[in-house]
């Protein structure tokens, strides 16, 4: 076939719609999803119910003016961190079918920080990352100070280069 030529798709062979193939994919996960439940497990495995503190961060995250779709997104998948634990921003992109570094971004433009808690996001090496939109130099810096006292004040250890102990928390919902 020459260069620039574009090959045309015989009329029997019709090209499915994006709505098509969403309407098969919606109802294989469903037919699987009803296949492998019990009555009894539906009950256990109900959506988590937010705390009260929890649904009104929702609810002014999701009624910012500033922040991007992409940005809200972020910040409420933040609020599922639970105090004295941490993820990574690899973690929180791979949730999101982005990028670490997208994530910083939107990490950094946080209006609600502590509150809305981005300080819970770490380097996947257990290093502390940036933190209000500033990286460290030399490991130190007066942002990764207060990062570092938000996360200790939570229950997070650290070990002697500074880097954070444990395990990362990824069970997004």
């Amino acid at each position: 076939m020459a260069v620039g030529q574009k090959r045309k798709r015989p009329a029997s062979d019709p090209v499915p719609t994006a709505a098509k193939r969403a309407s098969k994919i919606t109802k294989t996960i469903a037919n699987t999803i009803i296949a492998n439940s019990h009555p009894k497990e539906e009950k256990e495995q109900e959506k988590p119910q937010h705390t009260v503190e929890q649904q009104q961060l929702l609810g002014l995250i999701a009624s910012s003016p500033t922040s991007t779709p992409f940005d809200k997104r972020v910040l409420s998948l933040l609020c599922q961190i639970p105090r004295g634990r941490v993820s990574t921003y690899s973690l929180l992109s791979a949730r999101l079918g982005s990028s670490p570094r997208a994530v910083g971004g939107a990490l950094r433009r946080n209006p609600f920080a502590p509150r809305v808690p981005c300080h819970r996001v770490v380097a996947a090496g257990g290093g502390l990352g940036g933190f209000k939109g500033a990286w460290p130099r030399d490991g130190v810096g007066i942002t990764l100070d207060e990062k570092k006292r938000l996360l200790r004040g939570e229950g997070v250890r650290f070990d002697a280069k500074g880097r954070v102990l444990g395990t990362p928390w990824g069970e997004f919902v």
